[in-house]
């Protein structure tokens, strides 16, 4: 992939993040794309370009504890569980809003848009949803709040986020394949 021009990378674990990261040309973009405790944020402040799954404000404000302490401004989505699913983070389609404009008010922490894992199996109106949150809280011209990206889609759904104004989508499967784990 690397080889082929991409230079946007994502990972789902701050310790792969960690362990990938010197192994691989300095010129990559990392995002972290999966559900990040805040205790893990010292590991991977420094070595990604966007966190993706700000859930909540406890890790907001911890990112941008870490984000001031390291001098940078941190790009960050917030999450949005668009299912109401219990087993996925995020929050709910009702308090986005509000999580926006709490974090955006944040030193060091810039948000630039949301980020969404929609159900397995979801229909356009699911999408039509994420997309409809996504131009509200656009249009709103919230101080510090760019909404440059919608961040839904991955390999079984991506063409359907795309049709519905996604921008980025997460394609690891597709790409490299089912994530193998090791057995303890």
């Amino acid at each position: 992939a690397y080889d082929a021009g991409q230079r946007i990378f994502g990972e789902n674990r701050p310790q792969e993040l960690r362990e990938k990261y010197p192994l691989l040309p300095p010129d990559i973009r990392w995002h972290m794309i999966g559900h990040l405790q805040t205790n893990k944020v010292k590991y991977i402040i420094n070595d990604v370009t966007l966190i993706q799954s700000v859930d909540n404000l406890k890790l907001a404000h911890e990112i941008s504890r870490l984000a001031v302490k390291n001098n940078k401004t941190m790009n960050v989505l917030v999450e949005i569980n668009i299912g109401d699913e219990a087993t996925k983070s995020g929050v709910s389609a009702e308090m986005a809003e509000e999580l926006v404009r709490q974090t955006a008010q944040l030193p060091n922490v810039s948000v630039k848009g949301l980020m969404a894992i929609p159900p397995v199996g979801s229909g356009e109106d699911v999408f039509e949803k994420m997309h409809g949150i996504f131009l509200s809280v656009k249009e709103k011209d919230i101080p510090n709040v760019s909404m440059d990206i919608l961040s839904m889609g991955m390999s079984g759904d991506y063409e359907l986020a795309i049709k519905h104004g996604s921008n980025l989508v997460r394609i690891g499967t597709k790409l490299f394949g089912a994530r193998k784990y090791l057995e303890d």
